[in-house]
């Protein structure tokens, strides 16, 4: 791979013409002013992060959390431009806008998540592979089933950008090549995922369209495994982002719900610096006395550390990234102390945040939902002709597909719209169908 094909302005979607612009914005800042006007990005201020969204203490959801991940993403980006252009080797026009490409791309990462976090995923895999949705099976190929029982919000993401559903444009968002081959993560279609952690890029329905990038951009296919692609090298930039912020910021939130004491969250933290540099954090923390304005303080020196060790350790493998051979993430090629600091942070999040009761509670509900959701809205799409699949039926707006000749089409369009919703649309929408919530007459 080299930078002069990776760094494309090209549209997809627009691949035939190039449009003329009188604003003085790159191409790549003008994906990112798309993304951030756009309605499914406005809809993550009501997706869950982590911890559930009601609350008498503010913590992140969707949307402030993509934020500040294309925060760090440009500040990477930027730092490792800057490493790369001392490089008399490359000569792309290009190389300094990676931050804007990465930036943007880190605001897209999350729009493909479905509501109630993670648990919102494997509540739809877990519709297909162990719920009613198990009999659907015979109408699908090998591929289009393994979308559905390892359903991934990665691959979601880059259908929802690239998809042309009813009444909108070519080429969904039109976004650069660049800045959409920089959030797919996994570049592989659903069968040739990893058994254990069943990861993917791209549903079957766009495995065409990622092909068209991937060679335009002069990513290579895996000399071990052909039916993998190489990562776009703005990927891992991506994915460090994203590392950073929902490990350091799940422990700030953690600290705010009194999950975790004033004194375990600053040794996590103070833990990623030596004696030198600890001194002089605790002699700056002492000017003020606000304990939340002292974790912060904290959080974003750390922040600070590991976008600097990260975009060090992404220039001294730029020559294995380029060749497709670096295998690891950012994060796991930390120097010793940041790299125990963080094991450490993510050991925590494991035993207080992620399983504590408010967690588990908004998995529990969110799987109940969704599965009685789908289960209805698949019923009605497979079985139009019925009374009452006709009435749900109108509930789903008309730019999903829900006419589509192929099964999978239409239990596609199912997914468009239920990984659409925020996490109130989903509940209300289950009260209703469950006639939980009566309108008034």
């Amino acid at each position: 791979m080299n930078w002069n094909q990776l760094l494309s302005t090209k549209r997809f979607g627009l691949e035939a013409y190039h449009e003329k612009r009188a604003d003085d914005r790159s191409e790549f800042q003008r994906d990112y002013d798309r993304l951030i006007f756009s309605a499914p990005f406005r809809r993550l201020q009501n997706k869950t992060q982590v911890f559930p969204l009601p609350g008498s203490v503010f913590v992140h959801n969707r949307l402030t959390h993509s934020l500040e991940v294309a925060c760090v993403g440009r500040s990477l980006g930027v730092s490792v431009a800057h490493q790369l252009s001392k490089k008399d080797i490359i000569h792309s026009p290009f190389l300094d806008e990676i931050g804007s490409i990465v930036s943007a791309a880190c605001l897209a990462h999350d729009l493909g998540n479905p509501p109630f976090g993670h648990s919102g995923e494997r509540a739809i895999a877990t519709f297909f592979s162990e719920g009613n949705g198990q009999n659907l099976k015979n109408g699908m190929s090998d591929e289009e089933w393994k979308d559905c029982t390892c359903f991934e919000g990665n691959a979601n993401a880059f259908r929802l950008l690239t998809h042309q559903f009813i009444g909108r444009r070519t080429g969904g968002f039109v976004l650069t090549y660049s800045t959409l081959a920089s959030i797919v993560k996994y570049p592989y279609a659903s069968i040739y995922s990893d058994e254990k952690k069943q990861k993917f890029g791209f549903f079957e329905s766009e495995k065409v369209d990622f092909q068209k990038i991937a060679t335009e951009l002069g990513l290579p296919r895996l000399a071990d495994n052909p039916n993998r692609f190489a990562r776009h090298p703005l990927v891992y930039l991506v994915e460090a982002a994203d590392d950073i912020c929902y490990q350091i910021m799940d422990i700030e939130d953690a600290h705010k719900l009194k999950i975790l004491t004033p004194d375990e969250t600053k040794s996590l933290f103070l833990a990623f610096f030596d004696e030198k540099r600890r001194t002089r954090i605790l002699e700056t923390m002492e000017i003020v006395t606000d304990v939340n304005e002292q974790i912060a303080y904290l959080r974003s020196s750390v922040i600070g550390k590991l976008i600097d060790q990260c975009s060090t350790v992404f220039v001294e493998n730029e020559e294995s990234i380029l060749k497709g051979s670096f295998s690891s993430s950012l994060i796991k090629q930390l120097p010793q102390q940041s790299a125990e600091a963080y094991q450490n942070c993510s050991k925590m999040a494991f035993a207080k945040i992620y399983r504590s009761s408010e967690v588990l509670d908004v998995e529990l509900a969110g799987y109940k939902i969704i599965l009685t959701l789908l289960d209805n809205l698949v019923t009605a799409v497979l079985s139009p002709e019925k009374a009452y699949s006709q009435q749900l039926l109108m509930r789903i707006p008309l730019q999903y597909e829900t006419q589509s000749e192929s099964s999978y089409g239409k239990i596609q369009a199912v997914l468009d719209y239920i990984s659409g919703m925020t996490d109130i649309y989903a509940l209300d929408l289950y009260r209703k169908i469950t006639g939980m919530s009566i309108p008034t007459l």
